[in-house]
């Protein structure tokens, strides 16, 4: 995960900064058995049979006139027309022009796009945005067709993307909350937030029912219980819809809603985002289809299809899951859109072509950045016919029937709708009050010894933990950016962490509050707030082998341990987007909250932790587990209902005030499972985000460590350097580095702390990563590291990436000798830094080091 400035972060920041300028970065609830145990019956079975699937009936019936109307506009439609309804690209890679030339039926922004790349974007730049796409696609000059577009955007917990706005607790903890009202209203208050960017549609609600928590979507989901996720997914769909039967349907202040992600993504074999679900067909629909059974009661428009496969098939490429179950048997009429590139993994498919995607029945090929080839590839395959002209009908058919219900065709430009760039709404106190009563009903007490909650205002309180004045880390993944990663609280303005108030509280109370996240204290506290917790990750990043809390370094238990061997109180505020297997943690507390990841309003955490001021309970514990919290390292599958249910805490688990805690400190701390990298086996330095606990700098002489908070980061003041993310084999998997050349500048991946990589050497290890030359360096491009005095060597790469095609990716392999010799190695802060003082540009992937790769890699050294 990228680092983050805080005080921690800023130490780091000088500790590097000084250096570089010194020398010039358990399964017993499994729905099947394991792929290799699965018979070959159960295997080939990826057929569904719609007549065992519930029939549902939406509230919304189909309009005669409307239904007219979409006939005589679809009769007038050229083929190359309708299937430009049917493509969706990113805002990065199209223009208005394009807009104006092809007429895309939608577009979206994915996790940490903004207009302009401008993280910090206005409302002004968001609506003007939205104008521009809309008057060009009712621009006919071009390709004859009038035919309004609309934006999709994940808003997932609140309007994550826009600086500002109010983000909500993630759905784990709302699912704790146990109250539909409370959700009716987040739903809605994001809607209307979102209509003010000039946002038509939103990706939401997931609707996953997570069956294992390895899975780095688990808090997407509300519970493992799918009573639950039907509950909500109901009044998720009011809130952000409107109530369906009424004037509030599609009116003012709503947006179109999103049932994703059909189906199973929850149930995958070992957690495995995007891997195989293994579940029989009556599982799927007593487990992972309630959701869509509720959204489509409600008259949900849209339904996303998913990137996992059923029995080793595809969704995307499920034509009996999406039409003859989904559309048929279901009744769902409004439209199916595809996830990003999820075409590109049927069998048969890429990226830019996948006919049988769209004869399995995905209505709307989200293609962020392929879509020009996939407009031409679709439109060759009808001619021929392998795709037929009625299936491209019935698409566009569905694209234009929801647009109708949502208004989109009434001819109003997004500026001119309600409430658009109306700036009192983003982050109003309305919404910062919805959010602030979701995150106290949200968290959910595991212990509390000898009634130490609720504390006293009055109290000398020591806030310590990385989490405690940490915005981004309690707010998790889709926030800002798509991992969440990056973000510092001056990019939260209006938002409060956990430490502003506690501070609040005890401050104006008398009390005092030290903060200091490695809990060194100027005096002995009366009690320490320890907040600690995962930090942010998203989708395919987030995926973990085990369930073991910091399995690698143990930097928190470290804390709590030496707060208690002081004779201090210790409450730990857990932030997570899942149960992990925390019971070293739990015996070092006397009380423990799991506080999931609460998002924005940090001060509803001392709403429920703090007495009044007269001493009465201000704001009791509500919130009960919706996932079952593990009693052993092994439990990584254990749900509501398994055979042999033996949780630490089970489903509906949550202290209140008026109970008593028995837990002692002697849970089991023994690991059963072992899970680990040693030295002999590969380290990777990126995949996707940074990996091994690094982070990710740029820097030159103005300011030798920027860190990589965005898409698009700059050298400080200048663009130097810029890097931005770049879509490679997925979305946001490689960086592109463009050097400008006006003094030396770095990319960098550095450690907080010192690392040995010695071992890496004694095991004969190379450096692995593929690239891309855009540009080819006008002077000497360099690999080194970087320790905590002057080390190691630079090795030229130019020769190098002259073998490889301008424009074309690559991969180089060099020896570790050729950077460092052993005792370089001994205290590594940058394990990997790519400089050059010339002009240059660069997209790079994949960066690791492979023990026993020294003997094949193309560059080799004595």
């Amino acid at each position: 995960m990228l680092k983050k400035i805080n005080k921690k972060g800023l130490a780091l920041s000088l500790a590097i900064a000084a250096m570089l300028s010194g020398c010039n970065e358990g399964d017993s609830n499994k729905t099947k058995p394991s792929a290799e145990t699965l018979s070959a019956t159960q295997a080939s079975n990826t057929v569904a049979n719609p007549s065992i699937w519930p029939k549902v009936t939406s509230k919304v019936a189909k309009d005669a006139k409307m239904e007219a109307d979409i006939s005589a506009i679809l009769s007038g439609m050229t083929l190359e027309q309708k299937v430009a309804q049917m493509i969706q690209p990113e805002i990065r890679a199209f223009s208005k022009e394009d807009m104006k030339k092809y007429g895309f039926g939608s577009y979206l922004n994915g996790g940490g796009a903004f207009p302009n790349d401008n993280k910090h974007s206005t409302m002004a730049d968001w609506v003007a945005l939205a104008d521009d796409m809309y008057e060009a696609s009712i621009d006919d000059s071009i390709d004859g067709s009038t035919i309004p577009t609309m934006w999709g955007t994940d808003a997932v917990h609140g309007h994550n993307n826009v600086v500002k706005a109010t983000i909500f607790p993630h759905n784990i903890g709302l699912g704790a909350m146990h109250n539909p009202k409370l959700m009716q209203q987040i739903g809605a208050a994001t809607a209307k937030v979102v209509q003010v960017t000039g946002i038509d549609w939103v990706f939401a609600p997931t609707v996953a029912v997570v069956r294992d928590d390895r899975w780095g979507r688990t808090y997407e989901g509300y519970s493992e219980d799918p009573a639950i996720v039907k509950e909500y997914a109901r009044a998720m769909v009011i809130g952000m819809q409107g109530e369906a039967n009424s004037e509030a349907f599609m009116g003012d202040g709503t947006v179109i809603a999103t049932a994703k992600h059909f189906l199973g993504d929850g149930g995958t074999d070992k957690g495995d985002d995007q891997g195989n679900n293994l579940s029989t067909e009556q599982e799927l629909i007593d487990i992972h289809a309630q959701g869509y059974i509720s959204a489509i009661e409600e008259g949900v428009q849209t339904i996303m299809a998913s990137f996992n496969s059923w029995n080793g098939e595809k969704m995307h490429g499920n034509k009996s899951l999406l039409t003859d179950v989904l559309k048929k048997q279901m009744g769902f009429d409004g439209l199916v859109v595809g996830d990003w590139d999820g075409h590109g993994q049927v069998k048969g498919c890429s990226n830019a072509s996948c006919a049988q995607a769209i004869n399995a029945g995905v209505d709307i090929i989200m293609v962020p950045n392929e879509w020009k080839p996939m407009f031409e590839n679709t439109v060759a395959q009808v001619k021929s016919g392998e795709i037929s002209e009625a299936r491209i009908n019935d698409a566009v058919t569905r694209i234009l029937r929801v647009k109708m219900r949502a208004g989109i065709f009434d001819g109003v430009k997004p500026s001119d709708r309600a409430f658009a760039a109306e700036e009192k709404y983003l982050g109003s106190a309305e919404n910062r009050a919805i959010a602030r009563q979701a995150v106290r009903e949200s968290l959910v007490l595991l212990k509390n010894q000898n009634k130490l909650l609720p504390l006293d205002r009055k109290m000398n309180v020591l806030m310590a933990g990385s989490g405690a004045d940490n915005i981004g880390k309690q707010s998790g993944g889709w926030t800002l950016s798509w991992q969440g990663t990056g973000n510092v609280n001056s990019d939260f303005p209006g938002a409060t962490s956990i430490y502003d108030g506690v501070n609040q509280v005890v401050s104006s109370a008398g009390g005092k509050v030290e903060l200091s996240e490695n809990g060194n204290y100027q005096a002995k506290p009366d009690v320490a707030i320890v907040v600690f917790g995962e930090n942010p990750y998203a989708e395919g990043v987030g995926d973990i082998e085990g369930i073991e809390y910091q399995l690698n370094n143990k930097r928190d238990i470290n804390l709590l341990q030496k707060l208690k061997a002081d004779g201090i109180p210790v409450v730990s505020v857990f932030l997570t987007g899942r149960p992990l297997w925390v019971n070293k943690e739990l015996n070092a507390s006397d009380a423990f909250v799991a506080a999931w990841l609460p998002g924005s309003e940090g001060v509803g955490v001392s709403d429920v932790l703090f007495k009044k001021a007269d001493g009465s309970i201000n704001y009791d514990f509500k919130g009960k587990l919706t996932y079952s919290w593990p009693k052993y390292d092994d439990q990584v599958v254990i749900n509501k209902g398994d055979k042999d249910y033996a949780p630490l805490y089970p489903y509906g688990y949550g202290l209140t005030y008026s109970d008593v805690d028995t837990q002692g400190d002697d849970l089991p701390e023994e690991t059963k499972v072992k899970i680990g990298r040693a030295d002999d086996e590969p380290m990777a330095i990126f995949d996707s985000l940074p990996q091994s606990d690094l982070g990710f700098f740029l820097g030159d002489k103005a300011n030798w460590v920027v860190p990589i908070a965005t898409s698009v980061v700059t050298t400080h003041n200048s663009d130097n350097l810029t890097m931005r993310t770049y879509n490679w084999k997925v979305q946001e998997d490689a960086r592109q580095l463009i050097w400008k050349g006006d003094s030396k500048a770095n990319a960098f991946f550095a450690w907080p702390d010192p690392h040995n990589m010695q071992g890496m050497l004694e095991h004969k290890a190379a450096y692995s990563f593929s690239i891309k030359v855009d540009k080819a360096p006008a002077g000497d491009l360099t690999l080194g590291i970087h320790c905590m005095e002057e080390c190691g060597k630079k090795l030229v790469l130019n020769e190098a990436l002259s073998k490889i095609p301008a424009g074309e990716w690559g991969e180089l392999t060099i020896d570790l000798a050729c950077i460092a010799d052993a005792e370089a190695l001994a205290e590594v802060r940058s394990p990997f830094m790519l400089s050059t003082d010339a002009p240059a540009s660069i997209v790079f992937g994949d960066v690791k080091l492979v023990p026993g790769g020294a003997d094949s890699a193309a560059i080799k050294c004595d």
